[in-house]
């Protein structure tokens, strides 16, 4: 049995390194790319959607504080002898294709920034990177809970000692308000509306990912009727207000025109290491750069931390493969689930880009996860009532409808073809469990028994 060791700092730390992964910094040059002048409007966007979700993953995470995080949610919420049976397999069944997924992509953006150090790699050299450090972060892994919390502390040193540094020099450099004075003229309410501004978004948005890291350990968490919001919330605004004094930091040094031309010519991926190259020289931009490969490692470190515990609530429920429930015999963690996702995270880190690996991430969570909990907290309430209710998320339900149209604006800016790729995995998912169903008599195949 899964034991309640992670405190509130620990919590906040987790979910921190999960979401300041290598994301920001391969992100944001493709964000200005995009929408050029617009890009705090982006960050913005990005921060105010991860806020607003958060109510809805706090007032469902106070509520069953248990391992799995949406798996119970969503079984709770549509029936656990109803539709809850399909809705939680189905996000089981993605979360074996979208964790990997999330996995790789701090993978390919660690390869990606070691080429500043070694710019001579070839592409499988590069790859041989990436699946390399799948397999450090899984040996890292390998450990008892209360030693994960302490190495998660370290990391997430390392991961606010880059962004102080990044932040300090464009202070230092004593030009960081510039960007402020240059928004209002950049303002473009055509780029708002248009397509490429969701495009833009679903960049930022990917980097906030992770502020509810703390509901997949929701069964070892400490007080977790408060200490889960909580770290989310300070997570949240934590990290956005990180975020944007990174952004003006590194645009009063670098003017945003000029990453853009990099973008538009694709000469140039390692923004923050030139922006240290500027102000310190090429020696202080090798140690960054080690310093944000840090980063990727402590963000795929929380990332297959959190995930390994979907597949395991699940089978333990007798939702899925019960080959998944198994802990460690001494180390007391679910081993298989966690063998399972990193070997699939090493062959996709082997197989995508990261272009393809960001839009991928986001459609497959959407539908299933994301919408599908915001209504759960709605059929929650009308079964349950107010009282039952943990933590209450203020002005309900308008963070509801809002959360569930910026998600919906967000899946419709991933593309036609990943939304296929979507329809394909969620389609599979669906033929599966109607045939486990029918062969265990569950759900909508199960039949009440005959009153005498």
């Amino acid at each position: 049995m899964l034991q309640r060791k992670l405190g509130l700092f620990q919590s906040t730390v987790l979910n921190m390194i999960d979401m300041v992964g290598i994301g920001p910094f391969v992100t944001m040059p493709i964000v200005i790319g995009y929408i050029g002048g617009m890009y705090l409007y982006a960050w913005l966007a990005g921060a105010l959607l991860s806020l607003v979700d958060a109510m809805i993953w706090s007032e469902l995470g106070s509520a069953y504080p248990l391992a799995g995080g949406s798996f119970n949610f969503l079984n709770e919420a549509y029936g656990k002898n109803k539709a809850g049976k399909l809705m939680s397999f189905l996000y089981v069944w993605q979360t074996i294709i979208q964790a990997p997924l999330v996995a790789a992509s701090a993978a390919i953006g660690f390869s990606t920034y070691f080429l500043f150090l070694v710019p001579d790699l070839n592409v499988f050299q590069q790859k041989g990177i990436s699946g390399m450090v799948i397999i450090i972060v899984t040996i890292l892994l390998y450990r008892k809970i209360e030693n994960i919390g302490k190495i998660g502390v370290l990391l997430w040193v390392g991961v606010m000692a880059t962004l102080g540094w990044i932040i300090f020099g464009g202070l230092s450099h004593g030009n960081i308000l510039k960007p402020l004075e240059e928004l209002p003229s950049s303002f473009s309410m055509q780029t708002l509306v248009s397509f490429v501004f969701g495009q833009a978004c679903v960049k930022t948005v990917y980097s906030y990912l992770g502020y509810y890291n703390v509901c997949h350990l929701g069964g070892e968490i400490k007080n977790p009727s408060k200490n889960i919001p909580r770290s989310m919330f300070i997570s949240v605004i934590g990290i956005a207000f990180l975020y944007i004094l990174m952004n003006m930091s590194i645009i009063s040094v670098i003017d945003w025109k000029e990453i853009k031309n990099w973008q538009n010519s694709g000469i140039n991926n390692f923004v923050v290491s030139i922006f240290i190259e500027r102000l310190y020289g090429h020696a202080a931009a090798n140690i960054a750069t080690v310093m944000i490969l840090w980063v990727a490692l402590a963000s795929l470190f929380a990332v297959l931390l959190g995930y390994s515990r979907v597949p395991y609530a699940a089978a333990i429920n007798g939702s899925f493969f019960k080959i998944f429930g198994k802990l460690h015999p001494t180390k007391n963690f679910p081993y298989i689930s966690l063998l399972v996702l990193a070997s699939i995270a090493f062959i996709f880190s082997l197989l995508f880009r990261m272009a393809e690996v960001i839009s991928g991430i986001l459609a497959m969570r959407i539908l299933v996860q994301f919408i599908g909990q915001a209504i759960g907290v709605v059929l929650l309430r009308k079964r349950k009532g107010k009282k039952s209710v943990m933590y209450k998320m203020p002005m309900y339900p308008i963070p509801v409808v809002l959360v569930i149209i910026m998600w919906l604006l967000i899946f419709l800016a991933t593309g036609l073809a990943v939304i296929k790729t979507f329809v394909i995995v969620i389609g599979s998912g669906v033929i599966v469990y109607f045939i486990k169903a029918r062969t265990k008599k569950e759900w909508p195949f199960f039949r009440e028994p005959l009153k005498v």
